[in-house]
């Protein structure tokens, strides 16, 4: 079985992430790229000439460039990316990264060097990376351990959200 996670439309060009069985793959124009077993993406994204994709795999935080993976953690903690975001030859990778106490803490990669968004007392996750001008906008939640509240940060400081009550939380971004 399959399934599609993310679409981008360059051109001419229609870019599909998804998966099919235990592969990640990206299709181009229906074209199937495996990007290994055990693997999974969530989010794709074309800069120019450059197809880039966020996902993992094993637990560990990867960004696909053309096809060749980057590792962003070791390993040592169960991580993951779900959104990427190219601005010149910045490369920024939202996700997160669990912690010693099990918690998952938000993250946001610029060029593969980590910022925590999160304290690592609750757990925090981010999902979606935007870029405006000079601002790098990152949507996620905090659980505190009754309910999900929306979290959004800019430039890695947190802007403050009215929140229901209820549970919410962002999966997207975009800023005009």
């Amino acid at each position: 079985t399959g399934s599609a996670a993310s679409v981008y439309v360059s051109g001419t060009d229609v870019y599909v992430a998804g998966s099919e069985g235990t592969e990640a793959k990206i299709w181009k124009n229906g074209v199937a790229t495996s990007l290994g077993v055990n693997t999974s993406i969530d989010w794709i994204t074309v800069s120019g000439n450059d197809v880039y994709a966020a996902g993992g795999q094993g637990g560990i935080a990867k960004v696909w460039k053309n096809g060749v993976p980057t590792s962003l953690t070791n390993g040592s903690f169960n991580a993951y990316v779900y959104s990427v975001y190219v601005s010149g030859t910045d490369v920024y990778a939202a996700g997160f990264e669990n912690n010693a106490n099990n918690k998952t803490v938000a993250k946001v990669w610029k060029n593969g060097v980590p910022t925590s968004l999160g304290d690592g007392n609750t757990s925090t996750r981010v999902y979606s990376v935007y870029g405006s001008g000079t601002d790098i906008y990152v949507g996620g939640y905090e659980y505190d351990g009754t309910k999900y509240i929306a979290k959004l940060w800019k430039n890695a400081e947190l802007v403050p959200l009215q929140n229901s009550g209820n549970d919410a939380y962002i999966t997207g971004i975009f800023v005009k």
